[in-house]
């Protein structure tokens, strides 16, 4: 058992305690007990898997807080505490000693306390999962500073860790909840960047620091309590696929810039304070009105309201349609009158040529009687062959 390197025990019906006798598994590389009916707290035991790269404890009945012990985890790569009862503030320590931590998920716990600014020094973090906790506080300007999600992630590294004597490998896996849905990623894990601090206590601005995240894909600071505007330069975010800013209080505007981001697939920014009119162009033309319901002072399309303005002359939209209509009868009557010109001036132009140079009509009607003569003895040929095999093949 010392030598074990994975241990996938995950999505049984396991009860109790974390046995803290796995410490003696020091070559252990993944260890994923999620999806069973554990509880109690995490064992400091766990620590002393120092060549442990991928953690997931996640869906149990675990509670308490973090063991200061994973300060020592040093290689870890994902650490998956998701769906538990966990509780505390999330420790200053996790910033230290954890340059390769790329998969950080602590959603649907009861954790409280501010989202601490020093998060920012996971200099390899994609995915942050803060989701469904009880958190506070400002959201750190300093998140923009995560060099992962800063540029486009590029290159694809299948995440999976070995066992070197009998050649089987543990398959990173993941549930993101982006679009409205969650889904499951695993071969094309390492490409995918997201922030999710949803369903917390969060209150001030939307920070615009965070629009430096150029290669980030999936934002969701729904269902806090953050205010002020959209910032303009949330445009610079183009690799965003999925945005959601639902039931907060943002107010003013909706950016026009939004409309260049070409890569969004879903857009929800219902049930705030914004107000003006949809900037319903380019890519924005995609989303329907869910996205926009339960902001009263927003109009224009997809919304069933009209902008102040849009109507100030009732007679203008009518008139306008007159003029179309007159616009194309009037095309039509000289696209029918140019045909026919067309076809006269096909058959005059020929005939007065030819009327006036009689030795051209001469030499043009003999080579026409030539063709038909022709095609006329072909016709006759064929036909007196026909014949002859008929009569030959009633004789046989």
């Amino acid at each position: 058992m010392f030598y074990i390197e994975v241990l996938d025990l995950s999505r049984n019906e396991f009860t109790g305690r974390i046995p803290s006798s796995l410490a003696n598994c020091s070559w252990l590389y993944a260890l994923d007990l999620g999806s069973n009916n554990l509880f109690g707290t995490i064992s400091n035991s766990l620590g002393q898997l120092q060549r442990l790269r991928t953690l997931h404890l996640s869906n149990n009945q675990l509670s308490g807080k973090l063991p200061s012990s994973f300060i020592n985890l040093s290689d870890l790569e994902t650490m998956d505490l998701g769906n538990n009862h966990l509780s505390g503030d999330i420790p200053v320590w996790i910033e230290d000693g954890f340059s390769h931590l790329r998969i950080l998920i602590l959603r649907s716990n009861s954790f409280t306390g501010e989202i601490i600014s020093e998060l920012s020094n996971l200099t390899s973090l994609q995915i942050l999962d803060l989701g469904d906790n009880n958190l506070s506080g400002n959201i750190p300007a300093t998140l923009g500073d995560l060099k992962a999600m800063v540029q486009e992630q590029r290159t694809n590294t299948y995440l999976q860790y070995g066992e070197r004597f009998s050649g089987e490998y543990y398959k990173e896996s993941l549930v993101v909840n982006m679009k409205g849905m969650s889904l499951e990623y695993n071969k094309t894990l390492s490409l995918v960047t997201s922030i999710d601090l949803s369903g917390n206590n969060l209150s001030g601005r939307f920070p615009q620091e965070l629009t430096k995240l150029y290669g980030l894909e999936i934002l969701n600071l729904s269902r806090n309590h953050i205010t002020g505007n959209i910032p303009e330069s949330i445009s610079n975010m183009h690799q965003l696929s999925s945005l959601d800013l639902s039931s907060n209080h943002l107010s003013g505007s909706i950016p026009p810039s939004l409309s260049s981001l070409s890569f969004l697939g879903y857009l929800n920014l219902s049930n705030n304070n914004l107000s003006g009119a949809i900037p319903y162009t380019g890519h924005m033309t995609t989303f329907e009105a869910p996205s926009y319901a339960g902001n009263s002072n927003l109009c224009g399309l997809p919304l069933p309201f009209k902008c102040p303005g849009d109507d100030d002359d009732p007679n203008k939209g009518a008139s306008n349609e007159e003029t179309d209509g007159d616009d194309d009868g009037f095309i039509d009557k000289w696209f029918y009158l140019s045909l026919g010109l067309g076809f006269a001036v096909g058959l005059l132009v020929p005939y007065l040529i030819l009327a006036v140079k009689r030795s051209w009509s001469d030499v043009y009607f003999d080579f026409v009687d030539f063709i038909a003569f022709r095609l006329l003895v072909k016709i006759r040929k064929r036909r007196i062959n026909r014949g002859r095999r008929s009569k030959l093949r009633r004789r046989q």
